[in-house]
């Protein structure tokens, strides 16, 4: 392969920025370009000044937030001390993403691909004589499984993790196997989803923590999808291999031992349930040897295909594993060197913390809603890291789960007399329970909550430790019961409702206001309740309101946490 002369820089949360990036590479290797794609914060941002050509593919997380592996690039590129003309000599593109929920991003990518790489090769002409390789054809995979003859020693998971410089705090790549104390569901029997309260204990962890920080965890396959994935592909679960590089300056994953058995790679890197995207069906059409499995998995990968990839994939939720299944002299077709070309890695969960060292010492609590909805399909859908962690009984034996912690999104006021005003519905309460034990430890008593969830006997989270704290008169609590009356009310009506309060408490006492829970509707709608409020107890017109709100984002005095 020729030196690199493209370098692909992506900025993913959910994955879809980053399987983007990866499309990106294999057209450019297909049209003889060198090329190297990278996370923006794992790559040396100083090298940029000698790079003649780079693509920048970006997604935005939460309310418009830089995904977790590019906050050091966007820190490093809004340095006040940078010159201006730092990257002049670079040509560059930017490809910008929004929701993973969208079902066809190809739609907008597919002419915006073809109009790149006219002005790239414009820019960056190859020989004449180096034509584009076929799609047909597979390319070289980026690594090669080096499977050994005999079973080495391997390390087990809490040894590979133990080798670690014990002044470091645990990280992604030694994360701290933490036991878990209790998982006890919080949920009442009638209600529609299962919540669990879950405690680890984390001492010796080196973990430290705040109010508004959040925990990563690294979650498993189960046995029996592993079984059956090693199965289909014809793989011993129990042979070892080392993993090799094919170029120089591809790095391996660091999270992987080496050597490492197959069932290892399956179960705790491969991730075998997520829902596969268009550049998964590109390369197995290519590795495919069935005529009729192949012609298929053409159709899905064509551009003229998406729709029926949509309806078969995207819509349905099926996954890797699934599609496996559907396609099984493809599967068994599968050389081991493609697996990590072929299936993404398993992401961390981030959770909420939900509890206070100052509260609970050497513990650390999250509030988990186990993800499981049906689709078409037969088999309903469920959440890879919810649904492990859900299995888990620490009452049947010693359970440990590698976890780490790193800083949320949200920062609370340091000086004491400051109100705090926590709009948490449903499991967004979490970080807030962590702020009220840590604020009330703390001799801070001017908490002001809203929670809302469906019904008092079935989702009030904490409801007894609330009420303690209200007869202390550490915390005012409005509650918002959604489904206790015929007409719905929520935590925005409850704001309208108190809106004199919540005037006086933003504007004459200077209260923060923070705002968690899901994305789709609701800080939209709190946004709205938050406008009128300024409207009609602060006597301020629609631009004014809005330029008050803007105000409160800016100064940091609103601030959310929200996921999809």
């Amino acid at each position: 392969m020729p030196t690199p002369r493209l370098l692909v820089l992506f900025g993913s949360q959910t994955g879809t920025a980053q399987d983007v990036s990866e499309r990106l590479g294999r057209e450019a290797r297909r049209r003889r370009l060198g090329c190297l794609v990278q996370a923006l914060d794992s790559y040396p941002v100083v090298n940029l000044i000698n790079e003649p050509l780079v693509i920048f593919v970006c997604a935005t997380t939460g309310q418009g937030d830089p995904p977790d592996n590019m906050k050091n690039f966007w820190r490093f590129i809004f340095r006040k001390n940078l010159p201006s003309t730092s990257l002049c000599q670079m040509d560059f593109a930017v490809l910008g993403l929004g929701d993973s929920s969208y079902a066809k991003p190809d739609a907008a990518i597919d002419p915006w691909l073809h109009d790149l790489w006219k002005k790239v090769l414009d820019l960056h002409p190859v020989p004449l004589d180096l034509g584009i390789i076929p799609t047909g054809i597979p390319l070289p995979s980026k690594f090669t499984l080096q499977f050994l003859e005999e079973a080495p020693v391997t390390h087990s998971e809490e040894q590979h993790v133990a080798r670690m410089d014990p002044q470091d705090p645990p990280s992604e790549l030694h994360p701290f196997l933490a036991p878990m104390v209790s998982n006890q569901r919080v949920t009442g029997p009638l209600h529609f989803q299962d919540v669990r309260l879950i405690e680890f204990d984390i001492t010796g962890s080196g973990l430290s923590f705040t109010a508004g920080d959040v925990v990563l965890i690294q979650p498993k396959n189960i046995a029996p999808h592993v079984q059956q994935f090693c199965q289909l592909l014809g793989l011993d679960p129990d042979q070892c291999f080392t993993l090799q590089p094919r170029e120089p300056g591809v790095p391996c994953p660091v999270q992987l031992p080496q050597p490492c058995s197959v069932r290892r790679l399956v179960s705790q890197y491969l991730d075998i349930t997520s829902v596969p995207r268009r550049s998964f069906f590109e390369l197995l059409a290519c590795l495919s040897p069935h005529k009729l499995e192949r012609e298929k998995l053409l159709e899905f990968s064509s551009a003229q295909g998406q729709e029926e990839l949509c309806e078969y994939c995207s819509r349905p939720r099926r996954t890797v594993l699934e599609v496996l299944c559907d396609f099984p002299h493809t599967a068994g077709a599968i050389p081991p060197d493609y697996l990590l070309d072929l299936v993404p890695l398993i992401r961390p969960r981030a959770f909420s913390i939900a509890s206070s060292l100052l509260a609970h010492p050497s513990r650390l609590q999250i509030l988990v809603a186990v993800v499981q909805y049906q689709t078409r399909l037969k088999e309903p859908r469920r959440g890879l890291c919810s649904s492990w962690l859900a299995s888990l009984d620490p009452g049947q034996g010693p359970v440990r789960v590698p976890l780490w912690v790193r800083p949320g999104s949200l920062t609370f006021p340091e000086t004491p007399d400051t109100p705090v005003i926590m709009v948490g519905p449903g499991t967004g309460v979490a970080p807030f329970r962590a702020t009220v034990q840590e604020r009330v430890a703390q001799g801070q008593t001017r908490n002001f909550l809203f929670f809302g969830c469906r019904q008092r006997d079935q989702d009030f989270y904490w409801e007894p430790e609330w009420k303690e704290l209200e007869k202390r008169g550490c915390l005012t609590l409005v509650t918002a019961f959604s489904r206790e009356q015929e007409q719905k009310v929520y935590v925005q009506h409850r704001l309208r409702e108190l809106g004199p309060l919540v005037w006086e408490l933003l504007d004459h006492q200077g209260a923060y206001f923070y705002l968690a829970g899901n994305a789709k509707y609701m800080p939209v709608d709190v946004s709205e309740a938050l406008m009128s409020i300024f409207q009609e107890e602060g006597g301020l017109s629609s631009p004014d309101a809005a330029a008050y709100l803007a105000r409160l984002q800016r100064t940091l005095r609103f601030q959310t946490e929200t996921w999809a």
